[in-house]
C-alpha cells in the first residue's frame, strides 16, 4: 500500500494574512468548506493574534463559528502567547500551532521580544494547551535563514526543538519563512533534530517558494522521513513582518509531485485546483501556483490521492 502524507493546508491563514485584498468571513469560511470537500484534513484556519497587527486574521473567532464540524477534520489556531492560547480556546480550535523564531531580529520584529523569551512564554503555552488535552505543535520559524540577520545557527534551531519535545509538542514544524533553504540544508537539520527529539513526535516541513526551491526542499524532507508538509492552496501565502517573503508551496503542485511519486494524501488533486481559482477570484489576482495553468498528466484516473 502507498505511504501516507498529511498535507496541512495554510491558506486560509498563512495564504490570506499577507494579501492585500482582505476575504469577507463568508469568503473565508466558503475556502474552508471547499477545502474540506477537497479531502483535506489538517487547516490552519485562524491566527488568534492582534487584528492591529494582522488585520486579515480579524475575524478568527467568526470563522471558527461558521467552519463545518467534522469528527474527520481538525481546525488548527495559530497563538503567540498565553492570550492568543485563551482566545483559541474559547473559539474552539481542535490543535494549536505555537511560534516561536530562531533569529533575534525576527524575533524582534514578529512578537517584539528575544527568542529566549518567545520560547520560554511557548513552553508555558504548550503546558496549558497539554493540560486541556487538545493537541500542540510549534512551528520554529526563520529555521533556514533571516532576513534580518542572514545566517541561523543550525544548532539554535536545534536546541528549541529539543526544549519544545520537552515541553511536550506533539509535532514540530521548521519554517523555511523567507525561502531560502536548500535541500542539503532541509536534509541536514530535520535529521539533526530527529538524532535530539527521538521518534515521539512528529516533524512536519513548512517551506516558501520564494527563490524556486520550496519543491526541491519539500521533496529533501520527505526523503529526511518527514511525513508532514504545510501548503497553500494556489501558493499564496507570506509573512507580513518579512521583506519579500513571497508564497507558501502551493497544494495542488505538492500533490502533484507526492501522488506521482506514489504517496496517499486523500486529497483530490482537481478539487484544490478549483479551489485555487476561486482564491484567484476572490484576491483578483492570479495565484502562483503551476498545475492549474499546466494541468496533471496523466489524466485523473490514473492518479493516486
Amino acid at each position: 500500500m502507498p505511504e501516507q502524507l498529511s498535507i496541512v493546508e495554510v491558506s486560509p491563514r498563512d495564504g490570506l494574512q499577507n494579501e492585500k485584498t482582505l476575504l469577507s468571513t463568508g469568503a473565508k469560511v466558503s475556502l474552508i468548506e471547499q477545502l474540506v470537500d477537497a479531502g483535506v484534513r489538517r487547516i490552519e484556519a485562524a491566527s488568534f493574534v492582534h487584528p492591529k497587527l494582522v488585520p486579515a486574521m480579524a475575524d478568527s473567532e467568526a470563522v471558527m463559528e461558521a467552519v463545518p464540524r467534522r469528527d474527520d477534520v481538525s481546525y488548527i489556531g495559530l497563538v503567540l502567547n498565553s492570550r492568543g492560547w485563551a482566545r483559541a480556546q474559547a473559539a474552539g480550535v481542535d490543535e494549536v500551532n505555537v511560534v516561536a523564531s530562531a533569529s533575534e531580529g525576527f524575533a524582534q520584529r514578529n512578537q517584539n521580544s528575544s527568542v529566549e523569551a518567545i520560547i520560554s512564554e511557548a513552553e508555558q503555552v504548550i503546558a496549558e494547551v497539554r493540560q486541556a488535552a487538545i493537541p500542540v505543535s510549534i512551528t520554529i520559524t526563520t529555521s533556514f535563514g533571516c532576513p534580518f540577520d542572514g545566517e541561523v545557527d543550525p544548532e539554535v534551531v536545534v536546541g528549541l526543538a529539543a526544549r519544545a519535545a520537552r515541553a511536550g509538542v506533539d509535532e514540530i514544524a521548521l519554517g523555511d519563512t523567507i525561502g531560502v533553504a536548500v535541500p542539503t540544508e532541509v536534509t541536514r537539520l530535520f535529521t539533526a533534530i530527529r538524532d535530539e527529539v527521538g521518534d515521539g513526535v512528529r516533524l512536519r516541513g513548512h517551506f516558501h517558494n520564494t527563490r524556486n526551491t520550496g519543491y526541491a526542499n519539500a521533496y529533501a524532507a520527505l526523503q529526511a522521513g518527514v511525513r508532514v508538509l504545510d501548503a497553500s492552496a494556489g501558493g499564496i501565502g507570506g509573512c507580513p513582518f518579512a521583506p519579500a517573503a513571497t508564497g507558501n508551496i502551493a497544494t495542488e503542485d505538492l500533490l502533484y509531485l507526492a501522488h506521482r511519486m506514489g504517496y496517499r494524501t486523500g486529497i483530490d488533486l482537481e478539487a484544490v485546483t478549483s479551489v485555487a481559482a476561486f482564491l484567484a477570484g476572490e484576491l483578483q489576482h492570479d495565484t502562483p501556483a503551476l498545475l492549474g495553468k499546466a494541468g496533471g498528466f496523466p489524466p485523473r484516473e490514473g492518479s493516486t490521492s
